[in-house]
């Protein structure tokens, strides 16, 4: 029998040092016009179905169409390649018109200042809040545009190989027209720091690829820091030392566009390490798989996050937040608590955070709003989740204007890893949740049949996945190839 699956991640188990993968099977029905959406049909009512509509051929092509469209060139690869083509074009027909080094460098500038600030904590929050202002009366097209705001990582590392890119361009000009006959001490110093700066961004743009990232996350994290700091320091350097080359070095910086991109960005990167604290944390224990940290230094809105860490110069770690007011507590520990977010054993600093319960933890920037806020548009919707990801999902409860919702959660043994505080919020959230215990059955369950069964229960306008991202890619692959209307973020959302 023909194989009619496709493999859309491959993730890899360390502590097993095997490759998971994760098989879509194109056999299912994909029309969103489905009879049943209750239950996947078999392969002969689907060829029944499929020769009164099309011919085998056609509904191959289509199947094969739509991995494309949603797989292959999701919303993320094609705002990045957007970003990097609209780039590549300008920067050919400068360089055949013969561009001037300073003109590169402001090109650079300008995509290295659109790829910061699009992970600013201000930015990113005036962008949701203008995103998610979109009214629930508004067309489903405009609904599904405004809800992909949560790819703008595709814009941050479009430009962001743009910005290396043009730079590299800028490198290589002044390199052409460097005289060292006619060199001094100056021109041979910005010479280095040229390509020291080139160094810093291409280690950036490596550490970034996906494969690196996911294998040495804390690696990226402070190459990614430390390697930004370096570059917007020799950067001022490099056209600092450019200007006392020129008559005027006022003239000459006030009139150059990389020097006010140059104060934007430093501004954007000061900004939240201006707002690092060192704030007290209650743990509250739920079980050896998971911790839930209370906050009280602030509060939080529907949809927003803190990042902590518990050195300021090492690994920082984001978590979506829900409001504390929602718990029917009997410690008087957390009679004063503001926010909470759950901590799951997922690698090296949450099992330490687990066991080590910490009562002080830092923080930086203010709370900054995620994916999940972008569902306020909508009326009925269906959350799907696994395992830890119900933390994130608890942050509707900060919202009294959110959709109307079923839940549909899979984990391994709830009631003895989260609590029952947190199925309580859950039953909050949906007051007859699916939640579907592995443990009973030692295994997983599929997510998609029981997904589809809640949208046509509930006739859900769309449909939130938060889990891991071999599920979440499988899940909304296969809800959007039925035409609905379904978001997960995924490793750089």
């Amino acid at each position: 029998m023909e194989d009619r699956t496709v493999v859309v991640y491959g993730e890899k188990d360390w502590k097993k040092d095997e490759i998971i993968e994760t098989r879509i099977d194109l056999s299912y029905p994909v029309s969103p016009t489905d009879s049943d959406l209750s239950s996947l049909p078999s392969p002969l009512k689907e060829k029944a179905d499929l020769e009164a509509q099309t011919t085998p051929e056609e509904e191959s092509l289509r199947k094969r169409l739509g991995f494309i469209r949603y797989t292959a060139l999701n919303v993320y690869r094609r705002l990045f390649t957007l970003a990097f083509i609209g780039n590549i074009i300008p920067l050919i027909i400068y360089l055949v018109r013969g561009a001037e080094p300073l003109d590169l460098v402001n090109a650079s500038a300008i995509n290295l200042a659109v790829c910061g600030l699009c992970r600013q904590p201000l930015v990113l929050n005036l962008l949701y809040l203008i995103f998610g202002s979109v009214p629930r009366s508004a067309p489903t097209t405009i609904k599904r545009l405004a809800c992909r705001i949560f790819h703008l990582g595709g814009v941050h590392s479009g430009t962001g190989v743009a910005s290396l890119i043009w730079y590299i361009g800028f490198a290589v000009t002044y390199t052409y027209q460097f005289n060292p006959a006619t060199a001094n001490p100056i021109s041979i110093a910005v010479l280095a720091l040229i390509y020291s700066v080139f160094a810093l961004l291409l280690s950036i743009i490596v550490v970034a690829h996906p494969t690196i990232r996911r294998k040495h996350h804390d690696v990226f994290e402070l190459v990614h820091r430390f390697a930004n700091w370096g570059i917007l320091a020799l950067f001022w350097v490099v056209i600092s030392l450019l200007g006392t080359q020129e008559p005027s070095l006022e003239k000459f910086l006030l009139n150059l566009p990389a020097f006010w991109i140059l104060i934007l960005l430093t501004a954007a990167t000061i900004h939240p390490w201006l707002l690092l604290r060192k704030v007290t944390v209650t743990p509250e224990p739920l079980s050896p798989h998971a911790i839930r940290l209370h906050f009280d230094h602030t509060t939080v809105k529907f949809g927003q996050g803190i990042q902590v860490a518990k050195h300021p110069l090492k690994d920082w770690h984001s978590f979506a937040c829900f409001p504390d007011r929602f718990d029917n507590v009997k410690d008087t520990a957390l009679e004063n608590t503001k926010f909470s977010c759950i901590v799951s054993r997922v690698g090296d600093w949450t099992k330490d955070t687990i066991v080590a319960q910490p009562t002080k933890l830092w923080k930086r920037g203010v709370p900054t709003y995620g994916f999940g806020y972008v569902f306020r548009m909508f009326s009925r919707i269906i959350v799907v989740t696994t395992g830890s990801g119900i933390g994130p999902c608890l942050s509707f409860l900060a919202d009294e204007n959110r959709p109307s919702m079923r839940v549909l959660w899979q984990t391994r043994s709830p009631l003895k890893t989260y609590g029952q505080r947190t199925l309580d919020l859950v039953s909050r959230m949906d007051q007859n949740p699916v939640i579907i215990d592995t443990s009973e059955k030692g295994k997983r369950e599929e997510m998609l049949p029981q997904v589809l069964r809640l949208i046509k229960e509930f006739d859900a306008e769309a449909v939130c996945v938060i889990s891991n991202p071999a599920v979440t890619k499988e899940v909304v692959f296969g809800l959007e190839m039925r035409g609905v209307l379904a978001y997960g973020p995924i490793f750089d959302s």
